[in-house]
């Protein structure tokens, strides 16, 4: 049950930091890796959601399940004042 307390403990700490800037890594699969910076804009059960603006017209909601922090395909680092604050997953 390891594994059932860390998700918990991950979805509550990223939980905390909803409305906050982010920085987004995800390994996309061979050697492909996808980075963006957005903000935390909600948190469900199962998954959080990160709202990446890519030009005034274009918002990209991007979404990714707690389990994927915990296997490191996505890393969340929490930005403040464009400096990274803490760190989730490694990528």
């Amino acid at each position: 049950m390891a594994s059932a307390d860390a998700l918990k403990k991950i979805r509550k700490d990223v939980q905390s930091h909803v409305g906050k800037m982010v920085k987004l890594k995800a390994n996309r699969g061979r050697k492909k890796t996808f980075e963006k910076e957005g903000v935390l804009e909600q948190v469900y059960p199962n998954i959080f959601i990160v709202k990446v603006t890519e030009s005034p017209e274009f918002v990209r909601r991007i979404s990714y399940s707690y389990s994927d922090i915990l296997t490191d395909t996505v890393e969340l680092t929490v930005l403040h004042n464009d400096e990274p604050q803490l760190k989730y997953g490694s990528v």
